[in-house]
C-alpha cells in the first residue's frame, strides 16, 4: 500500500496526532460512553474521508492517528468531530446534559495536534500502546 493518499487532482500524506479530553477531563470516556464514541468517530471520518489510521480512547482523553485530506483543515475536522459526538452522546444519554457538564458541553475547548512525519511507527505505536504506558 503507498503511503500517499490520492483525490481527483491530488496525491498527498497529511497524517496527524491529535489528542482531545472531555470538558474538565472527567473519566466518562468508558463502556457504552466508550463504544458510542469510537462508533461515531469512525463514522464522522468516513463522512469527511478522513482515514483513522489508529484510535485509542482512555477514560479521559482520545489519542487519534489520522490522515486528513487538504481540502480539510485540521478545525474543521475537529470542530463537526467534537459537535457531532456531543449532539449524539446527549441525546443518548440525557443524565450527560445535568451538572457537571451545564451549558451543553461535553469537550473541552481546545485540543492538541502535531504532524506525524518520520517518526510515524514510533507514535503509532505510543498512541496503540498508550493504557501499557499510563499504567507504569
Amino acid at each position: 500500500m503507498s503511503k500517499y493518499r490520492k483525490l481527483t487532482h491530488e496525491y498527498y500524506k497529511c497524517d496527524y496526532h491529535i489528542v482531545f479530553t472531555p470538558k474538565y477531563r472527567f473519566q466518562i470516556l468508558e463502556g457504552m460512553v466508550k463504544s458510542l464514541v469510537e462508533h461515531d468517530l469512525q463514522l464522522i471520518s468516513t463522512w469527511k474521508d478522513v482515514q483513522v489510521i489508529e484510535l485509542n480512547v482512555q477514560k479521559d482523553h482520545i489519542h487519534l492517528v489520522c490522515s486528513i485530506p487538504p481540502k480539510v483543515s485540521v478545525s474543521e475536522y475537529m470542530g463537526i468531530l467534537k459537535g457531532k459526538m456531543a449532539i449524539k452522546l446527549f441525546k443518548t444519554y440525557p443524565n450527560l446534559k445535568q451538572k457537571p457538564y451545564w451549558g451543553n458541553h461535553f469537550w473541552s475547548r481546545g485540543y492538541f495536534v502535531s504532524t506525524v512525519g518520520l517518526d510515524e511507527a514510533m507514535i503509532r505505536r505510543y498512541v496503540k500502546y498508550q493504557e501499557h504506558h499510563d499504567s507504569k
